[in-house]
């Protein structure tokens, strides 16, 4: 087998060990668990709430394409919390791991949704966010890789591991999984695919 044959058959690998666990960390199929994300997606858009997605690096790129899918083709309320301006001028006057807990804290209502993206499941700006959602009565989905014990993996109503120990491989498999979900969304609640 070569290189590139061996590189896409563990991102593949990866997807199909998928784990997913509810809130008190009950194991889930992985349609169970995209069933309920999707229902959760249903409820907001019914309830006319917000969807914040947040993620660091690569995976803050991931939130911010997911947020305009979000809102151009499902008709969302979907906002990516990754304005270059707020992050800095949050990080300095407060702290960087306040980043994406301060917008929360301004924008968010109970009942809004809050999706997070970490490889690690352990970047600190992320579990403060989870913890500011809890406090405002959001929902909240996770979506986190390489180490099995990561604390996002942990911390959400919903919270999808992909047991890959590289960023690449992490990042690529988080990319399907938010793609799979919103497409899933979009099949069920919004006629396919635009």
């Amino acid at each position: 087998m070569n290189e590139w044959d061996r590189y896409i058959d563990t991102i593949a690998d990866g997807l199909r060990r998928l784990a997913a666990t509810d809130r008190v960390g009950a194991a889930l199929t992985p349609a169970d668990g995209f069933d309920r994300w999707v229902g959760l997606t249903h409820e907001a858009e019914q309830r006319d709430s917000q969807i914040f997605i947040i993620g660091n690096g690569g995976s803050a790129a991931m939130a911010s394409h997911m947020a305009i899918d979000a809102c151009k083709n499902g008709h969302l309320r979907a906002l990516a919390l990754n304005d270059p301006a707020f992050i800095t001028a949050t990080g300095n006057d407060l702290s960087y791991d306040q980043v994406f807990r301060l917008p929360l804290q301004r924008l968010a209502r109970n009942g809004d949704l809050l999706i997070t993206i970490s490889s690690s499941g352990n970047s600190p700006n992320v579990l403060e966010a989870i913890e500011g959602a809890r406090g405002i009565g959001m929902n909240v989905v996770t979506l986190s890789a390489k180490d099995g014990d990561n604390r996002s993996r942990h911390a959400g109503d919903l919270n999808f591991y992909v047991p890959l120990s590289r960023y690449g491989w992490a990042e690529s498999a988080h990319q399907i999984v938010l793609h799979y979900w919103f497409d899933r969304y979009l099949d069920l609640h919004r006629g396919g695919a635009l």
